[in-house]
């Protein structure tokens, strides 16, 4: 591959990839049995996520299409997304003057329609209409992702509280103390589980809200994260043979929006 190459919007700039290359790499850059920069596996997953392409129709001038794949599953695996999202979050929190540790979060769910890729673990959701998996999230209250989950779209909200609250106190001293969630998580059960790890449900009702449109208080910020994923065409259907991979990608799309607006603040 030359060094010169077409630009395109979707590249890490030279910020974003200095703070990043610690976190996904995972031998030396001079490796012998690296062919291909690691900058440059980077970009061609940067440009799948946000185009939502095959994989063999990436451009000719990005690394092989099976060069980023496979560079994609070791990072995947090795969780280096979720590690970085983590540092990036606490990041923003102190830019935006508040503790790096959330003391709050709020839950949904949406549902991601399935494909003959997935199709082998989807499940049918009644509300939806279609078969799908849904992907379960909590993020704090500046819209970051502390913690997520991949089920078939079958699975109840409720039934996930215990997995979500159990991640966002992943870090010693239990320092989420509220959960903000929507009438789906009403129920003893629900509020049990939360309770087991420190956490207190508290159910945002529609009548707390105006009449008509209006953002619900607490919950608006939860549906802007499900709002800001969409753009990643990657992410428009569960395009992913494995629930880890479709993970994966949601926990890479949360740290491309971090990056950008981590950089732009210091800009």
């Amino acid at each position: 591959m030359t060094n010169e190459r077409t630009a395109y919007p979707s590249d890490v700039t030279d910020e974003e990839w200095s703070f990043c290359v610690p976190y996904l790499t995972l031998m030396k850059e001079a490796a012998p049995q690296r062919e291909h920069p690691l900058r440059e596996l980077f970009n061609g997953l940067r440009w799948l996520a946000r185009t939502g392409s095959p994989w063999r129709l990436m451009p000719h001038d990005l690394p092989p299409w099976h060069a980023v794949y496979q560079q994609t599953r070791r990072w995947v695996r090795a969780g280096c997304f979720e590690t970085l999202a983590e540092d990036l979050r606490a990041l923003l929190r102190l830019v935006a003057q508040r503790d790096s540790v959330p003391t709050a979060v709020i839950l949904d769910s949406r549902t991601v329609q399935s494909t003959p890729e997935s199709g082998g673990r989807a499940g049918y959701d009644g509300a939806k209409k279609h078969n799908g998996a849904k992907v379960h999230i909590a993020v704090d209250t500046l819209g970051h992702l502390p913690a997520l989950r991949v089920t078939a779209a079958n699975e109840q909200d409720r039934a996930q509280v215990a997995a979500l609250a159990q991640a966002v106190q992943h870090v010693p001293g239990d320092h989420v103390q509220m959960a903000y969630v929507d009438q789906g998580y009403t129920g003893d059960t629900p509020a049990a589980a939360a309770t087991e790890h420190g956490i207190r449900l508290e159910v945002v009702k529609h009548t707390e809200a105006k009449r008509g449109f209006g953002l619900l208080p607490r919950r608006w910020v939860v549906e802007r994260s499900f709002a800001w994923a969409a753009r990643f065409r990657r992410l428009a259907r569960d395009y992913e043979r494995l629930a880890t991979t479709l993970a994966g990608y949601h926990w890479l799309a949360f740290v491309l929006l971090m990056l950008k607006s981590a950089f732009a603040k210091s800009a």
